[in-house]
């Protein structure tokens, strides 16, 4: 589901499904502790006993697990921004026009990625 929104609708460029697969099951994951936390459950792990909103601990924990979320978001959001930054006036973020005309497996190794995939010269002519 969050594939096709992400990916379809929002038209972001994520060819491995990293923020559907991880980002957004990890957001579901944290908030569901404040929705669906028994205590027995936390007890039984010497965890301090709370309970989720579904089961009568109000959204005191619903609270703690959206700040969490928060603050989780916020912290990626910045370093990753500062990282990009910093590549992007060192090194550079992006390939040679070149390299994304050829492909980056004939420019970075010297390797065709497909080569029984490419047009072969016989003496019968090209095949």
């Amino acid at each position: 589901f969050a594939v096709e929104i992400i990916d379809r609708k929002l038209k972001v460029d994520d060819p491995v499904g990293a923020i559907s697969v991880h980002a957004v099951n990890g957001i579901w994951g944290t908030i569901a502790v404040g929705l669906f936390a028994q205590a027995s459950f936390g007890e039984a792990n010497g965890v301090a006993a709370v309970n989720g909103l579904f089961f009568g601990g109000g959204v005191a924990q619903l609270g703690r697990q959206l700040l969490g979320v928060v603050s989780v978001l916020a912290w990626v959001g910045v370093t990753s921004a500062l990282l990009f930054l910093a590549l992007k006036k060192t090194v550079g973020i992006r390939v040679s026009e070149e390299g994304q005309k050829l492909g980056l497996d004939i420019t970075e190794h010297n390797l065709e990625a497909y080569p029984e995939f490419q047009p072969a010269i016989t003496e019968k002519g090209v095949i």
